[in-house]
């Protein structure tokens, strides 16, 4: 991508020095750099921050950080008014992921009323993650041109009248619960790739961290909750259908606190200078262009889609698994057709991810953060050590499985400790590399990303290997037991791939954020065709002319 300045400086990829002669030329189209116009006041200010590498000079001072009372002057909200809006955003989160986790809490009990195999029962959450990622991209571009706040009550509202429709569906009628879970990604996909970009207008460095780390808590903590309820629900109820009428009625509160409590910021005035002018949106198709040049959210997103297969693949199969481990060891009878599955293991798996998520999070977010003072790579590099520790633990705990179900859980615990400790910064990651006009964009395309290669498939996947491998054993208890630790040892080889990404966005990472720190400063754009052109010396003061011009 070529850049240009906005008052002096880089010009369409290739910098006259000062001084130099007309006609003769300096640096080259791929290693543009700093530089200023002979006599002219048309270059950027003193203390201009460079870009690192070949770009700048990297030793340049960092860019100016609000104070609690210039966050407020510039958004309009007191810090205390700002954090009950990511308290709300944040307990929202927590309903939608209770919401997604819910179904496999009484996954079970769903086979047996519907009398379906494990492949159908992957497509379950393959059809929801999939409208997911589809209408992802339609909210991440009304989310950075439109109004943030009443995008999310409307997919919320929408969302919880679906869930409590699809509590109410017949057993001849599996198909329709498929489309209704289908619809309920429209609710999901408003509220994903629109609020964290809400978070990063009301907050700047170390605080907007700390806070996704907040709202990121969320997501392992509604998903446990998801289990819980689920399971708990369905056995004070007696009928697994009362577990999906929870979340709707917790649905049109959220949707009050939206409407009473949310703000809408300015997009990007906590990043700019107050001289700068504000940013103006794009075309749809430059945001995808710019983003696709950007090589560390690309390699972030494509780890992150190593994370989203596993936990996607986990969140499903996982009390399934415990539950036929358990069947295997003689500790539980059998789940047979007409009766209803009695097993701890979705509360217990419930509990390990609440736990994990709280620990992996925040362990992640402040090792990063000590790591950030010595190395500017920390980011990236804690989300690969994470993903590459998980995997021999996610292996350990489906191969003991067969010998030792206490085993199996302090594996599962380790290893989702250490996948979790990505959810925060990869969001992080997103926010500084990306300017604030594209942000909702990008959340949107790394949904897609992550969920159209990750677990928009995976939990299917798994499912259907499962059954290919049953139909060629002998039909037991051990034979469906066995199929499905086979199955999910995938992900053990997922997360070492993922790892591989997230070391190669640590490449990119410092030239990708200052660029877009540049740039929403005012300091720096991208350049079109009409900018390629640089400033050189003629007749005693400075002229922009084509590069073609001067090139010999």
């Amino acid at each position: 991508m070529r850049w240009a300045p906005t008052r002096g400086g880089i010009v369409g990829g290739t910098v006259a020095r000062a001084g130099a002669a007309p006609g003769t030329m300096s640096g080259s189209d791929t290693a543009p750099f700093l530089s200023q116009a002979d006599d002219t006041d048309d270059g950027p200010a003193p203390g201009t921050p460079g870009l690192p590498g070949s770009m700048g000079n990297p030793k340049s001072e960092d860019l100016e950080v609000p104070d609690r009372e210039g966050l407020q002057r510039i958004t309009g909200l007191s810090s205390g008014r700002s954090a009950l809006i990511v308290a709300v955003l944040c307990y929202i989160n927590l309903l939608n992921y209770m919401d997604r986790f819910t179904v496999a809490g009484v996954l079970p009990d769903i086979e047996q009323f519907f009398d379906i195999g494990d492949s159908s029962s992957g497509l379950i959450q393959t059809v929801f993650i999939s409208s997911y990622m589809v209408l992802a991209p339609v909210f991440g571009y009304l989310g950075d041109r439109y109004n943030r706040k009443y995008l999310m009550c409307g997919g919320i509202a929408f969302w919880s009248l679906v869930t409590l429709g699809s509590s109410f569906i017949p057993r001849e009628r599996f198909w329709l619960l498929l489309l209704t879970r289908g619809l309920v990604g429209v609710g999901e996909a408003s509220y994903s790739t629109i609020a964290p970009t809400l978070i990063a207008d009301l907050f700047v460095a170390d605080q907007r961290s700390r806070m996704l780390s907040v709202f990121y808590f969320a997501i392992p903590v509604g998903s446990g909750l998801g289990y819980i309820a689920g399971s708990k629900v369905k056995d004070v109820a007696g009928d697994w259908h009362w577990a999906l009428r929870v979340t709707p009625g917790l649905g049109v509160l959220a949707v009050l606190l939206l409407f009473l409590v949310v703000r809408e910021p300015p997009r990007g005035a906590v990043e700019r200078h107050s001289h700068s002018p504000p940013l103006s949106p794009t075309s749809w198709w430059e945001d995808l262009r710019a983003l696709a040049r950007n090589p560390s959210f690309i390699l972030s997103s494509l780890g992150f889609t190593a994370v989203a297969f596993v936990t996607g693949s986990l969140a499903l199969w996982a009390p399934a698994f415990l539950l036929r481990s358990r069947v295997v060891l003689g500790e539980t009878p059998p789940c047979l057709p007409g009766d209803s599955c009695s097993s701890s293991d979705s509360l217990i798996f419930g509990l390990i991810t609440c736990l994990t998520g709280v620990l992996g999070v925040g362990l992640g977010v402040e090792i990063s953060r000590r790591l950030r003072r010595s190395n500017p790579r920390a980011d990236p590099l804690v989300c690969a050590a994470g993903l590459l520790g998980s995997s021999p633990f996610l292996f350990l705990s489906l191969a003991c499985a067969r010998g030792s179900i206490v085993a199996t859980y302090i594996f599962i615990f380790i290893g989702e400790t250490l996948l979790s400790m990505n959810w925060a910064i990869v969001a992080d990651i997103l926010l500084y590399v990306v300017i604030p006009t594209r942000r909702s964009t990008a959340e949107a395309f790394q949904i897609v990303l992550s969920h159209l290669l990750g677990d928009a498939g995976s939990p299917y996947l798994i499912g259907l290997i499962s059954d290919r491998l049953r139909q060629g054993w002998p039909p037991s208890f051990l034979s469906e037991f066995r199929a499905l630790q086979f199955s999910l040892m995938l992900c053990a080889f997922m997360g070492a791939l993922g790892g591989a990404a997230f070391l190669g966005a640590a490449i990119f990472i410092e030239g990708d954020r200052r660029r877009a720190q540049l740039h929403v400063q005012g300091l720096l754009r991208e350049a079109g065709p009409a900018d390629d052109r640089i400033v050189v010396p003629q007749r005693g003061r400075s002229t922009r002319v084509p590069v073609s011009s001067v090139l010999i």
